[in-house]
């Protein structure tokens, strides 16, 4: 984890590892401010030579100190949970989690559809069922992973990684999804161009607009972390 006064120059301030979870390897985290000062931070493990994933959460004092973890989505045989959107709303904890399919084997592992749920304390979730699903013969037909929501004008919008194939891993596109409720989100309009990959497109909203971060190809085939700021639309206003 890291600290930035601009939003573009970081600085360390705490670090995490794989060992310290008992798990082959860490993938994309969700940060929660805690009241206090405190940071609570929602980390996705996978499981050794294994298709599974489970998530945990750990919280981090204002001066850096990491806490107890907690197993807050444990999965099972048949599903595993990673990439997990968290927001705290009006006094209550939001989630949505990615959720794969175990049980057609290890090929058809790589599908995703995104679920929502609640929690009183941000440890104990209730789910609501599924958000966001696939649409048939579209380009995100293979899967949706929500990547980051905001509340806009009564309603709710989120920005998603799809792709139309299991050959696609890796090579996700963002689109836009909008929903009346936080718990259904309807696919709307295209995704980002074809053989770009762009994915797990992160928001930060500010006074006066937003700034975003996400993965990006470049044209050797590497991938590089990108922000930009973009001012807030007169027709969005903060829910």
């Amino acid at each position: 984890m890291a600290r930035s006064s601009d939003g573009v120059h970081f600085e360390p301030v705490a670090t995490v590892t794989s060992d310290e979870f008992e798990c082959a390897s860490l993938e994309r985290p969700a940060l929660v401010a805690l009241d206090g000062g405190g940071l609570r931070l929602y980390v996705s493990c996978s499981t050794w030579n294994s298709k599974h994933w489970w998530v945990e959460a750990v919280d981090i004092d204002a001066d850096g100190h990491v806490g107890e973890r907690a197993v807050v989505l444990p999965g099972d045989a048949a599903t595993a949970w990673k990439d997990v959107v968290v927001h705290r709303h009006n006094g209550e904890w939001q989630m949505w989690a990615c959720r794969h399919p175990l049980d057609d084997g290890d090929d058809e592992a790589d599908r995703m559809t995104t679920w929502y749920a609640t929690s009183d304390n941000g440890i104990d979730w209730q789910w609501h069922g599924a958000a966001l699903t696939p649409t048939p013969g579209r380009w995100d037909a293979r899967g949706t992973r929500v990547a980051s929501v905001l509340g806009v004008d009564g309603g709710w919008l989120a920005f998603y990684d799809g792709r139309a194939s299991a050959q696609e891993n890796w090579h996700e596109r963002t689109g836009i999804a909008f929903g009346a409720t936080p718990g259904s989100f309807r696919a709307d309009g295209p995704p980002t161009p074809c053989g770009q990959t762009a994915r797990y497109l992160s928001v930060a909203e500010l006074p006066d607009g937003y700034r975003l971060y996400w993965e990006a190809s470049r044209v050797d085939g590497a991938h590089d972390l990108r922000t930009a700021y973009v001012p807030r639309p007169e027709s969005l206003s903060q829910s």
